[in-house]
C-alpha cells in the first residue's frame, strides 16, 4: 500500500512544526525493529527521512547511494545491521538526540 501524496505532505507539514513529533517518529522507527516489526520500522523511518534530511543528504553522510538506501528502507529492502545502524546514528546526530535502549518487564 502505498501512501498519497496528500498523507506524505500533512507528515511533512507536521515534522516541520512539531520538533516532539519528529523525534517520536525516529523513536517509533527505531522502537519497532528492535521489537521485531522490521516492515513497519523500515515505513517509519523511511517516512522520517523523506520528511527531515531526505535521502540525497543521508547518502552523503552515509557515503552511501541515496537509491542504495531508497531500497534498503523499501517494502522489499533487507538492510545489513552495520547500515542500518550507521543509518540510526547519522539520524539520530542530525536530530541533536540521543535514543538510549531500556530494559522493562
Amino acid at each position: 500500500m502505498s501512501l498519497t501524496r496528500e498523507f506524505k505532505e500533512t507528515i511533512k507539514a507536521r515534522i516541520d512544526r512539531d520538533p516532539v513529533f519528529r523525534e517520536e517518529l525516529l523513536k517509533e522507527g527505531v522502537e519497532c525493529l528492535l521489537s521485531g516489526d522490521v516492515e513497519v520500522g523500515k515505513a517509519v523511518l523511511r517516512d522520517y527521512i523523506n520528511a527531515t534530511i531526505g535521502f540525497k543528504e543521508l547518502g552523503g553522510l552515509t557515503e552511501k547511494s541515496p537509491k542504495s538506501l531508497m531500497r534498503m528502507f523499501g517494502p522489499a529492502g533487507n538492510p545489513q545491521a552495520r547500515n542500518l545502524f550507521e543509518v540510526i546514528g547519522r539520524l539520530q546526530e542530525r536530530e541533536g538526540l540521543h535514543l538510549k535502549v531500556q530494559a522493562v518487564r
